[in-house]
């Protein structure tokens, strides 16, 4: 599978944006997907997952609340709605497939990856 994330840009805080990570392939729906980011010089974060059929999510603490994963095989997409959104949230994000479609809580299990899509926070 090969993965293309879109939909950053520019938002003041408290507004919403919506990412999508578009996937090739037929075997999409075998697989667990994720959302990470990366803000300059901080360590990479695991931002949110979700199982194969979508039954199982996982948001990170820093985002609960206020982000939402969800998922739609029928279009190979997943999506990070995120609220509310605030400064720290600035960063690149980016989507991942593990193979393993139950495992969506297991960061190493990430292997494949898409490009990073910016998201900028301005407060």
């Amino acid at each position: 599978v090969q993965l293309q994330a879109f939909g950053g840009g520019l938002v003041q805080a408290g507004g919403s944006l919506r990412l999508s990570c578009a996937a090739s392939g037929r075997t999409f729906s075998r697989y667990a997907m994720g959302w990470f980011r990366q803000a300059p010089g901080k360590e990479r974060e695991f931002v949110g997952g979700i199982s194969w059929s979508g039954g199982g999510t996982y948001v990170a603490d820093s985002v609960k609340g206020r982000f939402t994963i969800s998922r739609d095989n029928a279009k190979n997409t997943v999506y990070l709605q995120m609220n509310s959104l605030k400064p720290e949230d600035t960063a690149v994000y980016y989507c991942a497939a593990a193979r393993s479609g139950a495992d969506y809580l297991l960061e190493s299990l990430y292997t494949v990856w898409g490009q990073g899509t910016q998201v900028t926070v301005s407060s």
